[in-house]
């Protein structure tokens, strides 16, 4: 009983020292993983992805009102400096003057439609002084280079397009190939640098049908894509992932309460055993100490050894006779 007893309390010392395991390398650092996947999934992800939504639902309201309008000369809208308000983009604008066709770069394999493709990024000076510069369209690659771009017209043009915003100066500098003078960005900034024109700060992308225009950058379609499912489902994972450490560790736990059961009835049956086998080890000494006793009882009743004895009285007393 003694023996059964250290066994079971050996086995729930070990039950309570069992929440040690989770200060284990393994579970701390699962831990710690999930807590930073949940933590960037509710205050990053997520929000990005939100973010990105509400910036489309907001282009696609200011396209349709866009189109909603009648286009208005390009200094109604191009502030001083050349830049335009946030509420003015993709507004359409008409410039009235001529293309500089000296100081042209191409925008180097910007996709269109998933495809790489080379823009012309043509200035175009107002008759009022101001230059702007005006994205005429693209062309795919020609032969794994830079395709022929066929030249702007030349004398006062009329052209109509869409007022927008100047992108961040990329981090590849510009280079000239085959001829040309090509960027990885429309940062006007830049350009003005590169052609020696004094640009306005945001530019034009020329509308389908205008003059100089060579294959027009189609206007994005009005769809709000995906990015609102992705925001829902980054909230779902960052939901997930802490029940599911929750769940680990539950699994865990009641596991260990399942081995901790069996080692109990596990020493039980063997505590029984020991017992019943010393039980049978008793009473076979028992058995053995009669079985001993037994012949010396039997040694007492009339048997050989007394007909022995009988006989050798019977003949002692024939040679006391013949004596």
């Amino acid at each position: 009983m003694n023996t059964t007893r250290q066994r079971y309390g050996s086995v729930h010392g070990r039950g309570r020292k069992g929440w040690r395991t989770f200060l284990k390398p393994g579970w701390v650092f699962m831990f710690l993983a999930i807590i930073a996947f949940s933590y960037a999934a509710f205050s990053f992800l997520a929000p990005w992805q939100l973010g990105k939504d509400d910036q489309i639902v907001e282009r696609n309201e200011q396209i349709e009102a866009a189109f909603e309008v009648d286009p208005v000369p390009a200094e109604e809208v191009f502030g001083p400096g050349g830049s335009i308000a946030p509420e003015d983009e993709w507004r359409r604008v008409i410039l009235e003057g001529r293309y500089l066709t000296d100081a042209e770069v191409l925008l180097r394999l910007r996709p269109v439609d998933s495809s790489p493709a080379f823009h012309a990024l043509t200035p175009f000076q107002l008759n009022s002084g101001e230059v702007i510069l005006v994205n005429r369209g693209f062309q795919p690659p020609f032969e794994g280079g830079v395709p022929p771009m066929d030249t702007p017209p030349t004398g006062e043009q009329s052209i109509l397009g869409h007022a927008r915003f100047a992108e961040q100066t990329p981090m590849s500098p510009p280079i000239e190939d085959q001829g040309y003078r090509q960027v990885y960005g429309i940062n006007t900034e830049q350009i003005a640098e590169v052609t020696g024109t004094d640009l306005a700060q945001d530019y034009v992308q020329l509308a389908e049908g205008q003059a100089g225009e060579i294959n027009a950058i189609p206007v994005p379609m009005l769809d709000r894509g995906s990015h609102l499912s992705y925001a829902f489902q980054w909230i779902a994972f960052g939901i997930m992932a802490p029940l599911g450490l929750g769940y680990f560790i539950w699994a865990e736990l009641k596991e260990r309460r399942r081995v901790r059961r069996e080692e109990v009835e596990l020493s039980v049956d063997a505590a029984s055993a020991e017992q019943t086998t010393d039980q049978q080890d008793g009473d076979t000494d028992s058995g053995t100490m009669g079985t001993l006793r037994t012949p010396l009882l039997e040694n007492d009743t009339p048997g050989p050894a007394p007909t022995e004895t009988t006989t050798s009285a019977s003949s002692g007393d024939r040679s006391r006779m013949l004596h």
